[in-house]
């Protein structure tokens, strides 16, 4: 179950002897009962609204199966590039402050209290979405981090691989937990920093961010032999592998530009969460 569109609760005050009850010029200034009234019902509308959400966030909260000692695991995650950042523990408070903030709030088991993901680093962890599994006893933070989550300064908390501990390796902050996408920009920026490959020549990689011409040939051409998949009917599998090398050399461009693929998502997350109209006015007032 996913928890979207989770609006911030703000108290409203509203006087209890309402603006309209006294003379013109009594209230603020205001000389229309009309606009006082208006002001006043709004506000009252909105305690309202706040009342049913806050039922809402109280029956999902209920529905959580909290452990003996009142807590669930909570996942942090990236939504553009689905790394793992972290992991916590949270209790209903914890929840219902991440709900509420939109900031990945957590409970501390040591120190007993509330504690949100950046208060001293201002590294925070911004809330886009929460998931809660299919037993409900655990919690996913969908969301984009400000900064390096990890206190060693690491992308995430997740660095150390079992493999590398099994062969008595060293471990790297570098070394992170990545996706398949993410491994292959990883191993671009490698190729970039080295003089030769294994043996002695420059690898496929490493020419192609030497040679802008060749890469951009390259790019067209792949380009054309995925379109030419649908045109000539060939199957799925000659579509993936036509589709997987324009990927690898668009990355390789990416790469010489400076940009990384969690900037592309993060460009389509943007632009598929609104209408096509919207989408199209955000591009023209960006270019202008």
């Amino acid at each position: 179950m996913a928890i979207s569109s989770l609006p911030c609760i703000q108290p409203v005050r509203v006087p209890f002897k309402a603006c309209s009850f006294f003379p013109a010029g009594v209230c603020g200034g205001f000389n229309n009962k009309k606009r006082i009234n208006a002001v006043v019902f709004s506000s009252l509308r909105k305690i309202s609204n706040d009342i049913k959400f806050e039922s809402k966030v109280d029956t999902l909260l209920d529905s959580i199966k909290w452990d003996d000692k009142g807590l669930a695991v909570a996942i942090a995650q990236n939504v553009d590039t689905g790394a793992i950042l972290m992991q916590g523990f949270v209790n209903r408070d914890a929840l219902a402050t991440t709900i509420t903030s939109r900031k990945a709030t957590f409970f501390s088991r040591s120190r007993a209290t509330l504690w949100t993901k950046g208060e001293t680093s201002n590294n925070f962890i911004n809330i886009y979405d929460i998931f809660v599994d299919c037993d409900r006893d655990s919690i996913i933070y969908l969301g984009k981090p400000d900064g390096p989550t990890c206190h060693t300064g690491s992308e995430t908390c997740y660095f150390t691989s079992i493999g590398d501990l099994l062969k008595e390796q060293d471990v790297e902050k570098t070394n992170l937990a990545l996706t398949t996408l993410y491994s292959l920009e990883s191993t671009i920026s490698k190729r970039e920093l080295e003089l030769t490959g294994k043996h002695g020549k420059p690898s496929w990689t490493k020419r192609l961010l030497l040679d802008e011409n060749l890469l951009c040939s390259k790019i067209r051409e792949e380009a054309d032999e995925l379109c030419r998949t649908l045109e000539e009917k060939e199957d799925s599998s000659c579509t993936a592998s036509e589709m997987a090398d324009v990927i690898y050399h668009a990355m390789v461009l990416l790469r010489l530009k400076d940009v990384k693929i969690e900037n592309v998502l993060e460009v389509l997350r943007r632009r598929f969460s609104q209408s096509g109209i919207e989408e199209k006015q955000s591009r023209a007032s960006t270019e202008s």
